[in-house]
């Protein structure tokens, strides 16, 4: 009895370790995480330069705004000056 549970139990400890991942499939499984990772980082730079951009973009409108405003100032204070 002793031997045919000892022989139950081997059996099914060779059945699960002969239904691991083969080395071709554990490479697979890492080339596509490798490829998840580089997606990841592209999309992470990408989103930084979007970022970046969109600051640049804020702050030449702001200059351009402040310049427009300096400039309609400027005529209102010549032409506030001419009146007089």
């Amino acid at each position: 009895m002793k031997s045919i549970l000892k022989l139950t139990v081997l059996a099914t400890f060779l059945g699960f370790v002969a239904c691991g991942p083969s080395a071709e499939e554990q490479a697979a499984e890492q080339a596509r995480l490798d490829s998840l990772k580089q997606d990841s980082i592209a999309k992470v730079e990408q989103a930084k330069q979007d970022s970046i951009a969109a600051v640049e973009k804020v702050k030449a409108d702001s200059i351009a705004a402040a310049l427009e405003q300096a400039k309609a100032d400027s005529i209102a204070a010549a032409t506030k000056g001419k009146k007089k």
